[in-house]
């Protein structure tokens, strides 16, 4: 918010008026400091002696510049000055003696001499006081005249340009929220049995889930003022800063309820006052201002507080109790039928084929969130433009998606002969040992076209419906398929090579899991010996064990991988024909579709039998 130029007019007053008093009287000083005064005496002594060497006749004084040496710098030189005397034979006198002189007309009129000593000066300092406070008004947010403002947006009535038929996939998030804007439209009808309006709602959730879009969605919807601001607007490097902004953000709220305040990130300001050291004054500062003022606000004005964050463990325990934010509400990543209900909605802003199956797109793209899928349908569009067509096809979206997860073809990468042999039977190698086992996922693609994130190829495998739990024998078996691709190598080449690091890396991560989280090692039963932090962020496990057991750990996920990758050689020397037929098919056409890929191997199982 920039600061008004009306209320800000006397301050500008002010700051000129003090620099030009300042400055006449530093003139004032200097110049009484430079001129010494004589007497007429003395003046006349000097020109006898031939001391002068210039002199000013002015109306009221002479001004007598002595002669020095020709060493001495000209500011070091004594100036001397005299009255004026009615004497008339000091020009004879001064010309006799070889003095210099000159009259000087210094008269000006008062007025003159009153606008160039002040109102000239102090008009400049005007000016350049008002720029420089504009300026700063730019780069800290309201400048250092309001400096404890807020800096909050304010939307009124559907500004935003959502609402919530905007959102989908957040169900749950969604019915949480109305209830808040229908209680700021009607009501009457909650508190005639009592219910108070809750005073915040806390949106928690991964990054791309829909929190702020939410937010949005309830400016929208609740047709009341809808301030939004960020939780690191608060907080500049002046302490007190971000507490007076706090205190100016409920001034306004309170003067314009009913209303909706949305902080995004509140963990910038609501990170927890526990163990730390030393601390951040102005962070403390700003958090225990935001905890008084929802407190003392009264809920029953409409004042309704919406914050979001996808690291809610960080956050002060003071900040969560009830009376502060009564509501958590969870935004996490959507599910078979809410990335369908997504896409859908996003589908509708492109021209889409008839032939296009949302579903299948879904299904191909879980852990995905509303920004990937948005992402998804934008690329797919893209495609469909530089392929020359006016509509989005089905293989336009699957494109879509691998251009999300492994980025775009690579077209101009030439591999040798030897190395496309090896990920041909690399990829293979995976597509058997999903094919070949029960409680593994359909192949959907399989292709050794290399791609920019640095994939030489990929299988990729697509699931016939959306499961939320795993069992030890399907972990397993995700595994052996990850492990499989090495084995590959290692029998038919009789070498291993560097393509298979991100299958080991996951294979290891699985395997760890199996041992650490899920309670599925026999040797350690069940144990919790890893905890998730940041759950909504990167998930990093966190050990909870002597440094003997996490030994112990390793040597345990190194047992489960061999014992895997043993299954996943067996598998593949019991189809050795089936690896070798596919590979040399996909070494051929560099792609092969799931459907492909099964009639192939049904069509060598017939033989056999």
């Amino acid at each position: 918010m920039l600061p008004n130029k009306k209320e800000n007019l006397p301050k500008y007053i002010a700051i000129a008026l003090i620099i030009t008093l300042a400055i006449n009287m530093l003139t004032s000083f200097i110049s009484q400091s430079a001129f010494q005064e004589i007497d007429y005496s003395t003046f006349l002594k000097m020109i006898d002696e031939k001391k002068i060497e210039s002199v000013q006749i002015t109306e009221d004084k002479i001004i007598i510049v002595p002669k020095a040496d020709k060493d001495t710098p000209l500011v070091e030189r004594k100036v001397y000055y005299t009255g004026i005397l009615n004497y008339p034979g000091l020009v004879d006198r001064l010309y006799n003696a070889g003095v210099s002189f000159k009259p000087v007309n210094e008269k000006q009129s008062p007025i003159m001499n009153f606008i160039v000593s002040w109102v000239l000066p102090f008009a400049i300092f005007y000016l350049f006081s008002s720029m420089l406070m504009g300026s700063l008004s730019k780069r800290m947010g309201g400048g250092a005249m309001s400096i404890g403002k807020s800096n909050a947006k304010v939307y009124v009535q559907k500004s935003t340009g959502v609402t919530f038929d905007d959102v989908a996939g957040q169900e749950e998030a969604k019915e949480s929220l109305k209830e808040i804007v229908d209680f700021l439209h009607s009501p009457s009808k909650y508190t005639k049995i009592g219910a108070k309006l809750p005073k915040g709602a806390l949106l928690v959730g991964p990054p791309g889930t829909g929190k702020t879009l939410l937010a949005k969605a309830v400016a929208g919807e609740a047709k009341v003022p809808f301030f939004s601001i960020s939780g690191s607007d608060f907080v500049e490097m002046f302490v007190g800063v971000g507490a007076a902004r706090v205190r100016d953000l409920f001034k306004q709220t309170e003067k314009q309820a009913p209303c909706i305040v949305f902080i995004d990130e509140i963990d910038a300001i609501g990170k927890s006052r526990e163990g730390t050291i030393g601390g951040n004054d102005e962070r403390e500062q700003t958090l225990n201002q935001l905890l008084a003022e929802m407190d003392g606000f009264d809920s029953s004005k409409g004042v309704v507080i919406l914050a979001a964050t996808n690291r809610p463990e960080v956050l002060d325990k003071a900040l969560l109790r009830p009376g502060r934010f009564d509501r958590r509400v969870i935004v996490d990543k959507p599910d078979l039928k809410g990335r369908e209900e997504i896409l859908k909605v996003h589908a509708k802003n492109y021209v889409m084929d008839e032939s296009v199956n949302l579903k299948e797109i879904a299904l191909a793209t879980a852990g995905a969130v509303g920004a990937d899928l948005a992402n998804m349908v934008n690329e797919a569009a893209l495609r469909a433009v530089r392929m020359g067509r006016d509509k989005i096809r089905q293989d336009d979206l699957f494109e879509a998606v691998e251009t999300v997860i492994a980025g775009k073809e690579k077209k101009d990468r030439v591999m040798t002969q030897n190395e496309k042999n090896l990920v041909a039977f690399h990829e293979v190698g995976h597509a058997l040992a999903s094919a070949l086992q029960k409680k593994t996922q359909p192949v959907h693609k399989i292709t050794i076209i290399p791609r920019t994130m640095g994939a030489l190829g990929y299988t990729m495998q697509m699931p016939e419906e959306e499961k939320y739990l795993m069992s030890k024998d399907e972990i397993l078996e995700q595994i052996v398929v990850l492990l499989a691709g090495r084995a590959a190598e290692d029998l038919v080449f009789n070498e291993i090579t560097t393509g298979a690091s991100n299958d080991i890396e996951r294979a290891t991560q699985l395997a760890r899991q199996m041992v650490t989280i899920y309670g599925m090692s026999e040797r350690f039963g069940m144990m919790g010996l890893e905890s998730i932090q940041n759950r909504y962020l990167d998930g990093r496990p966190v050990m909870n064990c002597s440094d003997q057991t996490a030994a112990e750990i390793d040597d345990e996920v190194q047992k489960i991988l061999k014992e895997c990758y043993e299954k996943a050689k067996t598998l593949l020397k019991d189809n050795m024909e089936a690896l070798g037929k596919i590979a040399s098919y996909l070494i051929q056409k560099e792609t092969i579709m799931g459907d492909e890929f099964m009639e192939i191997l049904n069509s060598i199982s017939q033989k056999e039998d």
